[in-house]
């Protein structure tokens, strides 16, 4: 049970990280107009609602590392933008920009739940597997 909830908010967090770079790339004066980004900014959006949603429904531990490596890769780029300095794609980025502390938080908690997530599901496998295999007691007694 535990597991099915951190796979679903996991996958809630997803479609939020989803939905914030949506409505960025969609604004009227929205990253939708800058070269490379904008379109990346579409994709980002596209993909966390695919992902999301496949988080949800699959609710296994590939689908919780897919979940993991979008938000990441979210980071990463976000991080890059910020950091680097000529930016990303000759984009640069501000901790200023709207919804920059928001995001990068939901990137961080998608990670952490989904990791938590995916253990959750290899430790009642694990467990499964072991109480599957093992002979019961009563077995061992001969009753």
């Amino acid at each position: 049970m535990a597991a099915t909830a951190a796979f679903v908010i996991g996958g809630l967090l997803v479609v939020w990280s989803a939905y914030i770079h949506f409505h960025l790339w969609d604004e009227a004066q929205g990253y939708r107009h800058i070269s490379i980004i904008g379109p990346l900014f579409l994709l980002q959006s596209i993909g966390g609602l695919v992902v999301g949603v496949l988080v949800i429904a699959v609710r296994r531990v590939w689908a919780a590392l897919a979940g993991i490596g979008f938000a990441a890769s979210t980071l990463v780029g976000f991080l890059l933008t910020v950091g680097l300095t000529d930016g990303l794609f000759n984009f640069k980025e501000t901790w200023a920009a709207p919804f920059a502390h928001q995001a990068f938080a939901i990137e961080i908690a998608i990670i952490v739940v989904l990791l938590i997530a995916g253990a959750l599901c290899l430790v009642g496998s694990a467990s499964t597997t072991r109480s599957g295999t093992a002979p019961s007691e009563s077995a061992l007694s001969g009753a």
